[in-house]
């Protein structure tokens, strides 16, 4: 089993965390999903012998939140994703997501073809679209939400485990296990009870989408060679990303059982896929 260490890196001025694994070969930078952190990736990262760098998105885990009365944009991630291989001083990784971190992962390979020298996607192809003519709609809904944050308050648990079991019912579905594992990270205790350290703006609607159209125009220019590790019981095992695949220039498919998050629950499975793949 490899140990991590706790890395702090800056971001546009941004302080952002992550843990480092050690290792031999090309680095990995691992990205995690919405409202997940960095512990996502502990799992996995025990059977891949690679350097790996799993980061905290802002506003998710250790990182600290954008400004305060500001929108949150998750085209803003594509960016941090910049800085921080710049901050670890790695020209050319491998680039790692699951989910959102995908999504992300799949436009910094678009609009950064040169420092990706693989792709490995978990479960998730592209970041979500909007129709062209839903766009003033989304925006009022957004902006709507933000003048209402300021009533609402994140929940307070009493006891860690209720926040674990709390997180189980998250997008995807989690088990305990994984749960407790990204709660290990995700929770900060005061005022008698737990509650999440995640930014409240994460779950406010996005002010704007990409097109459906823009989104192909990112996959089409990646360069590197893409695994796409879909989970059977997870969005790509319900054929969520074939349209899209079709899109990206040398791309592997492989499905895997299990749910949302195959690669905490099932993570020896997941790398005897990606190892082959990144052997090549």
């Amino acid at each position: 089993m490899r140990t991590p260490e706790e890395r702090r890196i800056e971001a546009w001025g941004l302080p952002l965390a992550g843990r480092f694994w050690p290792g031999e070969g090309t680095p990995i930078l691992a990205l995690h999903g919405w409202l997940d952190n960095a512990n996502s990736f502990l799992p996995l990262a025990a059977h891949l012998g690679q350097p790996l760098f799993a980061l905290d998105f802002a506003g998710h885990g250790k990182s600290a939140a954008r400004p305060l009365n500001t929108a949150v944009h998750y085209i803003d991630n594509v960016r941090d994703v910049l800085a921080t291989a710049d901050a670890l001083g790695w020209q050319r990784f491998v680039l790692l997501g699951h989910s959102m971190g995908a999504g992300v992962a799949s436009l910094f390979a678009g609009t950064f073809p040169d420092r990706v020298v693989s792709l490995v996607l978990l479960d998730g192809l592209g970041p979500p679209s909007t129709p062209g003519d839903e766009a003033p709609a989304t925006l009022r809904k957004a902006v709507r939400a933000m003048q209402d944050l300021g009533a609402k308050r994140k929940p307070r648990y009493p006891r860690v485990d209720e926040a674990v079991a709390a997180r189980t019912l998250g997008f995807g579905g989690l088990s305990e296990s994984a749960s407790r594992l990204l709660c290990e990270r995700g929770l900060e205790s005061g005022f008698g009870g737990w509650t999440w350290r995640s930014d409240a703006r994460l779950r406010l609607p996005s002010s704007l989408r990409l097109t459906e159209e823009q989104v192909c125009g990112f996959l089409h220019a990646i360069q590197a060679p893409t695994l796409l590790v879909g989970a059977a019981e997870g969005l790509e095992g319900a054929g969520t990303f074939a349209e899209r695949a079709a899109h990206v220039q040398d791309i592997s498919v492989v499905r895997v059982p299990g749910g949302h998050h195959v690669h905490m629950d099932a993570p020896a499975s997941v790398a005897e896929v990606i190892r082959p793949f990144l052997a090549r």
